[in-house]
């Protein structure tokens, strides 16, 4: 046991809370240096197989990632704490090697290298929530953290297009910006392997929590499958439209007259995660679990709300294009941000259940990318005519309407499940 560690034990929690977010924050912001970058560069009139060049590399990263997903649903559930470390390090490390391999590549062989790049990033996430899930911060944790992938992919992309601007080849820049993360990466894990595991009184508010075996798994997925089903499926709306937003906000610039500003891919994200922490930060005070999973259905549902209005007023001029995208962001981070830190964790605490969220979190995002998966092809296949503005415009109209309606119908079951549970144990006092 470190110095460190045993200072961080006896610490104030808002001194705790804060090196925590930093540490995981820093360390999940180095590793999108390593998935996003690759995105800033438009490739024009670059095709293969006759089928744009950018999306077959962001299908194929995405298809490894997804399939990551799938994997972390074992790997990040039945990992011990104390291997946590050295498994970011290694695959994010992994994944930088596939960077060499895309850039000493040429075209179309460098699709194979960004599916290796993608397959171990995915698991990535789970890894750094474990330090942070089962305490009574963890709103303000995991907030913290998804902030990271708010700002990040900004950032990211803001440092590859000044390498690109400052004359650095397209395919060697994903590479090179991975590079300039690396010794910040190393230093972010190695303060995250500082934090203790969840204290008693932890443990007493949110559930203990533990490594979990195929049949605890299945468990829980049969137990609770009805609304399950509907939040993944919200989810996997939810990340069709943030990824395609993502990975193509370069082209959604430049639709809007915007693309020779490097500055916009991070000026227009930072608002939103400050906006996101400070409500996450806010629904922390709320002790009781039942009354917070509704209202992170509540908040889930007002994000669908926001992404409807925000693309009426880009798609009719009545929001300025900078404000206009602003507001989408906020929308779409306000629903996915939950899902990605607290809904699963406030959802376990609440029906008692002995696990991890990361299980449940890696259940939807393993279908998450699929839907992500989907939606590049339809673009390219069904909507190859569609300019990208219109096509994420419509897109998100129809995500739009279809996550209210799954949210609501995921609220109203868990409220039912959580009412009747919350009765029975009265029953039996």
């Amino acid at each position: 046991m470190s110095y460190l560690n045993k200072w961080l034990k006896q610490t104030h929690t808002t001194i705790f809370s804060s090196y925590a977010i930093m540490a995981s924050f820093s360390t999940y912001v180095c590793m999108y240096a390593f998935r996003k970058p690759f995105t800033v560069a438009t490739y024009d009139g670059m095709a293969w197989a006759g089928m744009d060049y950018k999306i077959l590399l962001i299908t194929a990263q995405v298809i490894g990632y997804m399939l990551s997903k799938f994997i972390g649903i074992k790997v990040v559930s039945e990992l011990p704490p104390y291997r946590r470390a050295s498994g970011i390090l290694l695959l994010i490390g992994l994944a930088g090697l596939a960077l060499l391999g895309f850039a000493l590549t040429p075209p179309p062989y460098q699709l194979i290298f960004l599916f290796i790049n993608g397959l171990p990033l995915g698991m990535v996430w789970g890894l750094v929530f474990g330090y942070l899930e089962g305490r009574q911060t963890t709103e303000l944790l995991g907030a913290g953290l998804s902030a990271s992938f708010i700002v990040a992919s900004g950032w990211v992309k803001t440092v590859g297009k000044w390498l690109l601007l400052s004359g650095i080849q397209t395919h060697w820049m994903p590479l090179l910006t991975g590079l300039i993360f690396t010794i910040p990466l190393v230093i972010s894990v190695y303060l995250l392997h500082q934090l203790p595991p969840p204290s008693l009184e932890d443990e007493q508010q949110r559930t203990r929590r533990a490594p979990m075996n195929r049949e605890q798994r299945w468990q829980l997925l049969r137990a609770l499958a009805p609304g399950l089903t509907l939040l993944i499926f919200a989810y996997v709306l939810l990340t069709a439209f943030r990824d395609f937003r993502d990975n193509f906000m370069a082209e959604l610039w430049q639709s809007l007259g915007y693309g020779s500003n490097a500055l916009l891919f991070t000026a227009t994200e930072v608002p939103v995660a400050v906006a996101v922490l400070a409500v996450m930060s806010i629904l922390m005070l709320i002790k009781n679990n039942h009354r917070a999973l509704l209202l992170y259905h509540l908040l889930i549902g007002l994000g669908f709300i926001l992404i409807g209005f925000s693309l009426w007023g880009l798609e009719y001029s009545h929001l300025p294009p900078p404000l206009g995208m602003t507001m989408v962001g906020l929308g779409v981070y306000l629903a996915y941000v939950p899902f990605n830190s607290i809904l699963f964790d406030r959802l376990i605490a609440t029906f008692r259940y002995v696990g991890t969220a990361g299980f449940l979190i890696y259940v939807a995002d393993a279908c998450g990318y699929l839907g992500s998966v989907g939606v590049l092809f339809y673009k390219n296949v069904g909507q190859s005519d569609l300019s990208w503005f219109n096509y994420f415009v419509q897109s998100g109209y129809i995500i739009s309407g279809l996550g209210i309606l799954l949210i609501s119908g995921g609220g109203f079951y868990f409220f039912r499940q959580s009412t009747s549970s919350l009765a029975e144990k009265k029953r039996l006092v």
